[in-house]
C-alpha cells in the first residue's frame, strides 16, 4: 500500500499545494552548491585546483566539478516553478496579494545581505529577490512565451561573453597564478584574521560579486521562467513517473550536457590559459540546461527504482532549502575563516571536496531529524513571518483577516524556494 507522503511512489502532490518531487530536486540541488561554495569560500585559488604549486591530484578535482556541476541553475528552475506554486496559493480564499509578494523578496533580500555580510560575499539571495520582483512582472506570461524570453536571454547573454572572451584571447595576455598571488595576499591576511577583520573583507569584496551576479543574472532570469513554465504545464507532476521520458531525457541531453561541461573545464582549469575563461563560461550558458535537465530526470528515475525513503530524506532537505543554504556558509565560514579554524589558502582542493559529502550527509540526516519535529526550519520562519506580517499560525489581525469560510494561511505548506 502506497503512502500518501511518499515523494516518489505516492501522488505527485500532499495537500493541495506541494509538489514532494520538486522538494526532492531541490534537496539534491543542495549538494552542488555545496561543492561550489566550498571551494569558494576556503580560497582564492581552490576552485582552479589551487596556487602554482599545486598537485594534480587538485587540479584534477576542480577540473572535474566544473565539468560537472550545473546545479545553481536547477536551484533557479525550482525558484521559478515554486513561484507558481505559491501564486496558485495566493489566489485562494484568504490567499496573499502583491503586498504579500513585496515582503517575501524584502525579507528574502534580508536574509541575503545579512548573509553577505557575514558569511559569505558570494551570497545568491539578492540578487534572487531582485530577480523575483522581475518574474512576478512576467507572471502572466503563457508558457511558450516564457520559454522564448528564456532563450533569448541565455542566447544574447552567451554571445555576449563569446565576444568578450574571444577578444580576451585575441588582445591580452594570460594571467598567470604566480602573478595573481600578490593581488590576493592582502586578502588572505584579511580571512585570517579577527571578526573585523573577515567582515571587512566580505565588505571589499561584495561589490565585485554582485557584479558578478549581475552580469549572470540573465540567466538565473532564463531559469526561472523555464521554472515557471514548466509549472504553469504541470511538467513534474505529469512526467515526474514516467520512465520512458525520464530515460529519454538523459539519453538524449547528457551527452551534450558534459560535452559543454568538458569545453568549459578546459576554459576556466586547464590546459588552456586564463585568457579562455569567458568562452567557457558563454558554452556553459548554452550546454548547462542539458546537464541540469538530465540529473533531475536521472535522479527521480533512481529514485523509482530504490527505496522510498531515499526520496523522503531529500525531501525533507528541500523543504527546509534555504536554512540548509545559509548553514552551509555558516559550517564554511567557521572552518575556513579567522574567527574559526582559520584555514583559508591552507587547504588543497581535493581534501575540501572529499569533506563535502560527510557535510552533506549530515545535512540530510539533520533534515530528516528537524522535519518530523517542526513546521518550518529556523531562516523559513523568518521568511515566512516577514512575509505574512505575522507568525505562521497566530491569527491574522481583524484588518487583514481571511473572508469568511477561507482556511488555513495559504502558503503554509509552500515555504520559500532557495531556488
Amino acid at each position: 500500500m502506497r503512502n500518501p507522503a511518499d515523494p516518489v511512489n505516492g501522488p505527485e502532490t500532499v495537500g493541495p499545494r506541494r509538489v514532494q518531487d520538486v522538494d526532492v530536486l531541490r534537496g539534491f540541488a543542495l549538494f552542488g552548491i555545496l561543492l561550489v561554495n566550498a571551494q569558494l569560500m576556503a580560497g582564492p585559488y581552490t576552485a582552479f585546483g589551487g596556487g602554482p604549486d599545486a598537485s594534480g591530484v587538485d587540479r584534477g578535482a576542480a577540473w572535474a566539478v566544473t565539468a560537472t556541476t550545473t546545479l545553481y541553475q536547477l536551484f533557479s528552475f525550482l525558484f521559478g516553478y515554486s513561484f507558481v506554486l505559491q501564486e496558485r496559493s495566493a489566489e485562494q480564499p484568504g490567499g496573499g496579494s502583491a503586498a504579500r509578494h513585496l515582503r517575501r523578496t524584502a525579507g528574502l533580500f534580508g536574509l541575503g545581505l545579512v548573509h553577505a555580510v557575514l558569511l559569505y560575499s558570494g551570497d545568491i539571495l539578492m540578487t534572487y529577490a531582485a530577480l523575483g520582483l522581475v518574474l512576478y512582472g512576467l507572471r502572466g506570461l503563457s508558457p511558450r512565451a516564457a520559454l522564448r524570453v528564456a532563450v533569448c536571454l541565455v542566447v544574447g547573454l552567451a554571445l555576449l561573453l563569446l565576444g568578450y572572451g574571444m577578444l580576451t584571447v585575441a588582445f591580452t595576455r594570460p594571467v598567470t597564478p604566480a602573478q595573481y598571488a600578490p593581488e590576493v595576499a592582502h586578502s588572505v591576511a584579511a580571512y585570517r584574521g579577527g571578526f573585523l577583520s573577515v567582515v571587512g573583507a566580505r565588505l571589499h569584496e561584495l561589490p565585485t560579486a554582485v557584479g558578478a551576479n549581475l552580469l549572470y543574472a540573465p540567466d538565473m532570469l532564463a531559469a526561472f521562467l523555464a521554472g515557471l513554465a514548466a509549472a504553469r504545464t504541470g511538467l513534474v507532476e505529469r512526467r515526474g513517473r514516467d520512465r520512458k521520458w525520464l530515460r529519454a531525457v538523459v539519453v538524449r541531453w547528457l551527452p551534450v550536457g558534459l560535452a559543454g561541461g568538458v569545453v568549459t573545464a578546459c576554459c576556466a582549469n586547464g590546459p588552456l590559459d586564463s585568457r579562455w575563461f569567458l568562452v567557457g563560461h558563454a558554452v556553459s550558458l548554452l550546454t548547462a540546461p542539458a546537464l541540469t535537465a538530465s540529473y533531475a530526470c536521472g535522479l527521480l528515475l533512481l529514485l523509482t527504482a530504490v527505496r522510498p525513503a531515499a526520496a523522503r530524506v531529500l525531501a525533507a532537505s528541500g523543504r527546509m532549502a534555504l536554512t540548509q543554504y545559509l548553514s552551509q556558509s555558516l559550517v564554511l565560514a567557521l572552518v575556513f575563516t579567522g574567527y574559526g579554524f582559520g584555514l583559508y589558502d591552507r587547504v588543497g582542493t581535493a581534501v575540501v571536496l572529499a569533506w563535502c559529502p560527510v557535510l552533506y550527509g549530515v545535512q540530510l540526516a539533520l533534515g530528516v531529524w528537524l522535519m518530523r519535529r517542526v513546521r518550518y526550519a529556523s531562516a523559513e520562519l523568518v521568511l515566512r513571518t516577514v512575509t505574512l506580517g505575522r507568525r505562521p499560525g497566530s491569527p491574522p489581525s481583524p484588518r487583514r483577516s481571511p473572508s469568511r469560510g477561507s482556511g488555513p494561511d495559504p502558503a503554509a505548506d509552500e515555504p520559500l524556494r532557495v531556488s
